[in-house]
């Protein structure tokens, strides 16, 4: 890619950071409950093969009732904890990136640093970008990184997918499934960490939750609107994933002065397996290069981007690899990073 292909203000913008930041653990959680397409197949006018064909979603988890966002928050955040061999006591920050919070006050990320035990650590709530939550609360903990007196920040990525769609919308019910994953980022060594980033934005109301807010408060009529759970056009959907999950990696490949080619993983949202592998052709890189968990945890939302995070740092990952996440959320909005990663 060259200059001319990118505007002016793009190539005299700076990115990169003062202070390397670096990925140092990982951890998730997936609920017991599995509930296949047969399952769904019971109670929605759809079939096995269409969810299949359209998704490429065999199965994906669901919450036990009496459980929430919290509980699974806390399992994934202790497993990257364990991982990183961090006292929970030592954390600066604990980010949680959801749009199911476990209510609306107090903050989700609130009670999970105070059943951590974090006690020091200052909690903060990412509740409406998504499906994007991964990816905005990694850069923010990278920013918050930039300050000396921060040495350790875990980034939670949790969401109930089940809880905020209609049992009875063929459209959104098979998408959604429910897990969380966290990450622990940290100063690391200089050529490593966060290379570079990307990020977008564009107001659609073509995925919401019209009722509940401020313009259409709960009330008896919302609520037998069913307005409270998730909408979706699943082609505006597409539309925008495909086209702006490529050029955002594009850019974040450029603004890192890396190729493609040198980029060994690919961290997608795991939104519908034909949009990865749509947006990897038109990457132009082999679709292997992308692994997925979409097939059996479908569409986990904030969660999506550290369930194939947490498996090719388990199981991929080398010393020195290049990783590119990306992932998009309702609103619309977007973004990308570039790691080198440090072990």
């Amino acid at each position: 890619m060259s200059l001319r292909t990118l505007p002016h203000a793009l190539a005299v913008t700076p990115t990169g950071l003062a202070r390397p930041v670096g990925i140092h653990a990982t951890g998730v959680y997936f609920p017991e409950r599995v509930v296949t397409n047969e399952e769904l197949t019971r109670t929605l006018d759809t079939s096995d093969a269409w969810i299949t064909s359209r998704t490429g979603i065999r199965e994906r988890r669901f919450l036990d009732a009496g459980l929430a966002t919290s509980d699974m928050a806390l399992v994934a955040a202790r497993r990257a904890l364990a991982r990183g061999g961090v006292d929970p006591a030592d954390l600066d920050a604990v980010i949680v990136a959801t749009f199911t919070p476990d209510q609306p006050l107090p903050s989700t990320a609130l009670i999970v640093k105070e059943a951590l035990g974090a006690h020091r650590a200052m909690p903060l709530d990412l509740t409406q970008a998504a499906c994007a939550g991964g990816i905005y609360g990694l850069l923010l903990a990278a920013h918050l990184l930039q300050n000396a007196a921060f040495r350790q920040v875990l980034v939670i990525g949790a969401d109930a997918g089940s809880r905020a769609t209609d049992p009875h919308d063929r459209v959104t019910r098979v998408f959604l499934g429910d897990a969380a994953g966290a990450a622990l980022l940290g100063p690391t060594e200089p050529g490593f960490g966060l290379l570079s980033w990307d990020t977008g934005s564009e107001l659609s109301y073509e995925v919401e939750v019209p009722a509940g807010g401020s313009r259409r408060p709960t009330s008896p009529e919302t609520a037998s609107e069913r307005g409270h759970f998730l909408k979706m056009n699943g082609r505006a959907v597409w539309e925008m994933a495909t086209d702006k999950l490529p050029a955002s990696i594009r850019r974040t490949a450029w603004r890192a002065g890396v190729r493609l080619d040198e980029v060994r993983h690919y961290l997608l949202h795991q939104a519908n397996l034909n949009i990865i592998n749509e947006a990897m052709s038109s990457l132009g890189v082999p679709a292997e290069r992308a692994p997925t968990t979409v097939g059996r945890l479908g569409n986990t939302a904030a969660a999506s981007v550290f369930t194939v995070l947490h498996e090719a740092m388990e199981n991929r990952v080398e010393h020195g690899d290049l990783m590119i996440m990306a992932g998009i959320g309702a609103g619309f909005m977007w973004g990308s990073l570039c790691f080198r990663v440090h072990r």
